[in-house]
């Protein structure tokens, strides 16, 4: 049977949904996965909502993700982890950063940033693995490194080793950011159930 693993990177424009995609894709074709990959990039120039699909097994044959199908929500702030939580299937795990970013409608003061996102999460049935990847991140050296934090927690709860990852990092991020994006990914695994 063909196993196919589907993982919804959603985040706001400018937080590094792409690189953490790239990430994702290219640790997995190193351990022997058939890898498909689609970007949403939605209004990401202006802080807009961006959504990357990225499925992995023995053979994909599509890298669209329909609702109820995502294994994993990984999501760079709590109101989009909310957003996409129902492309999560029963059982899913949402991986998400506990900072919240408010959205052009609460900066304009039209709404509210909804309050009890991660119990409302829990409360539909998710497992949840809610961390600060924003402290973590200047913890190593740059507030754009929640991505590559969120992607270690992924990657930890995955069970996949931190040495492909490691490698995976090298050789896709420019080499002036590799130590600190290694460090970023090794406090997120490390922060990773």
């Amino acid at each position: 049977m063909n196993s196919v693993k589907s993982v919804l990177i959603v985040g706001v424009g400018g937080q590094g949904t792409l690189l953490a995609s790239r990430l994702l894709g290219s640790a997995m074709m190193d351990l022997g996965y058939d890898v498909k990959v689609s970007e949403v990039h939605g209004m990401s120039q202006r802080g807009g909502s961006v959504e990357t699909y990225v499925r992995y097994g023995e053979k994909v044959y599509s890298p669209v993700i329909d609702p109820g199908e995502a294994d994993i929500v990984l999501a760079f702030e709590q109101l989009e982890a909310a957003r996409f939580l129902p492309f999560l299937k029963k059982g899913g795990v949402v991986v998400t950063n506990t900072q919240k970013i408010d959205p052009m409608p609460v900066v304009t003061g039209a709404a509210q940033y909804p309050q009890g996102l991660l119990e409302a999460i829990e409360g539909q049935g998710a497992r949840l693995l809610a961390l600060d990847a924003l402290s973590l991140a200047e913890q190593a050296g740059s507030v754009k490194a929640v991505n590559v934090v969120l992607i270690g927690a992924m990657a930890k709860s995955l069970g996949t080793e931190k040495e492909i990852w490691l490698k995976t990092i090298e050789k896709t991020v420019p080499p002036k950011f590799v130590e600190m994006n290694k460090k970023a990914f090794t406090l997120g695994y490390e922060a990773g159930e």
